[in-house]
């Protein structure tokens, strides 16, 4: 200081004595002395003045951040380097389907994946004096600062990137000296924190750009350049990298696509390209680039690479969006539950306000927590099977009276997996219907007939294929009315085999009596239709099941009785690599080998012979395989079904209307039944499949094989015994599988066969005594011809005699004599 008053005071006398040289000075009565005491009163006063507003603004500077948090270096780095990112989804091989909806979207890179022109643009243009401040830049400051006091019309700025770093990712946009003072404290503690590249980096991976082509909020480098040129932000050119970087100071002035996904028309577009010149400008000062590199991009043509429109997933397939989504949900939020420390211990209504909470923050997460979400879907089943159910009109029915529409579910499930390769939720797939079909309850029909009353009858050995279980009148034991079949009639005694070929409702449910309770339960279980129960009227379809349910039970006819767990989230992994869930296979021990191979081979009937409810079925398809299926109607004809399985696939479709208010199928339409338009429908949508997948329809050939413990026996179906005639007038001798375990007890087998066998005897009997009696009259009439025979050849022999008695008299007594004594010899 004394240094620096010595140099002023020195300089001061230079300039007195040239004053002193001119005649007017000479003249004024000012002398030197005094000139110097005023100046040096005046520095005085400016100095302490100084001082007094240094102390000031650094006092009240003090007291705005004095209640401020204060962060360490951990809390710092955690705050900024706390992105969110938006989230993808990838169907089956690794196919990208898009970026899951969310507010904003962005994706996280390093700087060594941003090209260096986007760097130095940004540099240039948003902060030239990054590389030598220590976070703030004093003279911005003042100039800012005097602006804003001033209330000037024009504000030039004074953030570094390191404030609006802070800003956005630490503070809020309040305007106000509060929140400035407190982000020059922490900027200037974010540059002792993290190097130049580091807080760079943070800043592009955060820094707003608008919109991009599909009306999206974008923030990131590159969400922008991907949303805006359709390129990753390391292979920018320098004219793209100029044009996004001037979007930051005015994001969706300056951004080319409005809110709906169109692109800005010229003057829309006008202030984008002014700011893009700027920033080149300012690169060619800042020496970033020569003239040339200017000149060359100022000439580019920017419009040229705007991406057209670019529909999100959401957009473009809204029900496979949607369902991912839920499924991812619920794949998360089982994890969390799991490891939620005493949850099992938590009343129901504490679960449920947990569960709310969770499934909040896990749904934040699954959208902006920048998962890569891989399902089992493939793409052009998808594509195929969808289309397929669109251009099927023909089979549909019309509207109902309230305007309902009919709507169509089908899911197709690999066997060996369980994994859903493909599903139709609806006729049409748009924003405004996102409802999907193949997830809600509806009565399964004769469906579930396989599923539970004859699977169960198999497994606990009170029937199988070839025995007969009466389709006769019978009342529900549960209220005493009738069990109707579908045409109100009986076939009378007809095996267990062509009861599920005709689809009988009766030998149905008499099945279903005999199966255990317990084995009813585990049925149920482990087939997966769990919002089935025990009671009667669950054998023909009483309950609901959803079609992947009832497809995925299906599956387990492929495995011997296992089924695989069906899914459709395969891996959900983080933006790093880190795996947050993977799927794992599960099987269900459904039914034994045996009585599960016996069920597929009576389904095969179902469709492969003369009188099956889906005979028709291989004459609609455009390829030939193994198919084991049922078909299914509702009561009142409210639901339709068909359901089939080949060694590798199962696909089933269901067909109703929707609405609040379940009606009725129409019984004929277009010339066909209700049953038949559905089976249409599955074969135009297996047809589909087949077009892209052959191997997957037709099973390469493959057939469902036969497990050991079976055996082929030739017996009665009503006794479980060999042949007699009962059987064979009412054809019922057949030659069918059975399981080895039973083959000793097949015969009178209980319940049914030891009750038809005792009504076979006392038949039997009756007609054994009916030949009897037969034979006996036959017998009478016999003896009464030999009689009269006897009777006529005496009559003639005694003729003969009195012939010769007339002739020879003499000889007549002699012979009487010796008569009578004959006559005697005889009474004694």
């Amino acid at each position: 200081m004394k240094s620096f008053l010595l140099h002023v005071r020195k300089s001061f006398e230079q300039v007195n004595q040239k004053l002193a040289d001119i005649h007017f000075f000479r003249k004024v009565g000012i002398t030197y002395q005094v000139l110097w005491n005023l100046l040096l009163v005046a520095l005085i006063v400016g100095f302490l003045l100084v001082l007094l507003a240094g102390g000031t603004a650094a006092g009240y500077f003090a007291s705005l951040v004095h209640d401020e948090q204060s962060y360490s270096e951990e809390e710092l780095r955690t705050h900024v380097g706390s992105l969110t990112e938006t989230s993808e989804i990838y169907l089956a091989n690794d196919v990208y389907l898009g970026k899951i909806r969310s507010d904003v979207e962005r994706d996280i890179v390093t700087l060594d994946d941003i090209a260096d022109e986007v760097k130095w643009a940004i540099v240039a243009t948003e902060d030239e004096h990054f590389y030598e401040h220590e976070g703030i830049v004093p003279k911005a400051l003042l100039r800012a600062t005097m602006q804003e006091i001033a209330n000037s019309s024009v504000q030039t700025g004074g953030s570094t990137l390191t404030q609006q770093l802070i800003k956005q990712q630490v503070l809020s946009n309040e305007v106000s000296f509060d929140r400035k003072a407190t982000e020059i404290m922490l900027a200037m503690r974010l540059e002792h924190f993290m190097s130049k590249d580091e807080i760079l980096e943070a800043y592009l991976n955060v820094v707003p750009f608008g919109r991009n082509a599909s009306g999206r909020n974008v923030e990131g480098i590159q969400a922008a350049s991907m949303g805006i040129f359709g390129v990753a932000a390391s292979e920018l050119n320098l004219a793209q990298s100029a044009y996004l970087a001037g979007m930051p100071q005015s994001p969706f002035g300056y951004t080319p696509f409005t809110g709906d996904a169109d692109l800005k028309d010229e003057d829309g577009l006008r202030p984008g390209f002014n700011r893009f010149r700027t920033v080149l400008n300012r690169m060619y000062e800042s020496g970033y680039i020569d003239q040339e590199q200017r000149d060359e991009a100022l000439d580019y043509d920017l419009a040229a690479d705007f991406i057209e429109y670019a529909p999100d997933p959401m957009a473009r397939h809204p029900r496979l969006t949607s369902e991912i989504l839920q499924r991812a949900t619920e794949v998360l939020l089982t994890i969390e539950k799991e490891s939620f420390e005493g949850w099992d211990q938590l009343s129901a209504s504490a679960q449920s306000l947990e569960e709310e909470e969770m499934r909040g923050i896990v749904q934040n997460r699954i959208e902006n927590g920048g998962y890569k979400i891989t399902t089992t879907i493939d793409e052009e089943l998808y594509s195929v099977m969808n289309d397929a159910a669109s251009n099927s009109d023909y089979y549909f029915g019309p509207n109902n009276g309230n305007g309902d529409s009919e709507e169509v579910g089908a899911v197709l499930i690999d066997n060996r997996t369980g994994a859903i390769l493909s599903f139709v939720g609806g006729r049409e797939e748009n924003l405004d219907n996102q409802l999907n079909y193949t997830t809600r309850l509806r009565s399964p029909g004769s469906t579930i007939k396989p599923i539970l009353p004859f699977a169960g009858a198999l497994e606990a050995g009170v029937t199988q294929p070839g025995l007969v279980i009466p389709d006769t009148p019978t009342n529900r034991r549960v209220d005493g009315e009738p069990i109707d079949n579908w045409d109100l009639s009986h076939d009378g005694n007809i095996t267990l085999r062509e009861s599920l070929k005709r689809s009988r409702n009766v030998p149905a449910v008499k099945a279903w009596w005999h199966v255990p309770e317990e084995l009813k339960q585990q049925l149920i279980e482990s087939s997966g239709v769990t919002s089935m129960s025990t009671v009667e009227s669950a054998a023909i379809g009483g309950g609901g099941a959803t079609v992947e349910q009832i497809v995925s039970a299906y599956s387990a006819f492929a495995n011997d009785g296992k089924r695989p767990e069906a899914y459709m989230i395969e891996k959900i992994e983080t933006y790093d690599g880190e795996i947050v869930y993977e799927h794992e296979k599960k099987d269900f021990d459904y039914i034994s080998p045996q009585s599960n191979y016996l069920l597929v081979d009576m389904m095969r009937d179902v469709v492969n012979t003369s009188g099956g409810t889906a005979s028709r079925v291989p004459g609609l398809l455009n390829f030939s395989a193994d198919w084991a299926g049922k078909t299914g109607t509702s009561n009142e004809n409210i639901d339709s079904w068909f359901v089939a399985s080949n060694p590798y696939v199962s696909l089933g479709v269901w067909n109703g209307y929707t609405g609040s208010k379940q009606s009725p199928l129409l019984e004929r339409y277009n010339g066909m039944g209700t049953g038949e338009r559905t089976q249409n429908i599955w074969a135009n949508i297996a047809n589909a499949a087949y077009s892209v997948k052959p191997s997957l329809m037709t099973a390469e050939g493959t057939r469902f094989q036969r497990p050991s413990g079976l055996t082929e026996r030739r017996v009665c179906g009503l006794t479980g015994g060999s042949s007699n005639a009962i059987c064979d007038e009412e054809d019922l001798v057949t030659t069918d599988l059975y399981n080895n375990n039973l083959l000793s007890r097949i015969d009178g087998l209980s319940p049914f066969q030891s009750e038809l066998k005792s009504t076979v005897q006392k038949q039997l009997d009756e007609l054994r005594k009916q030949e009897r009696d037969e034979r006996r009259e036959d017998n009478d009439d016999e003896d009464s011809d030999d009689e009269e025979d006897e009777e006529n050849d005496r009559a003639d022999e005694e003729e003969d005699d009195e012939n010769e008695d007339s002739d020879d008299e003499d000889t007549d007594e002699v012979t009487t004599d010796e008569d009578d004594d004959s006559n005697d010899d005889d009474e004694e």
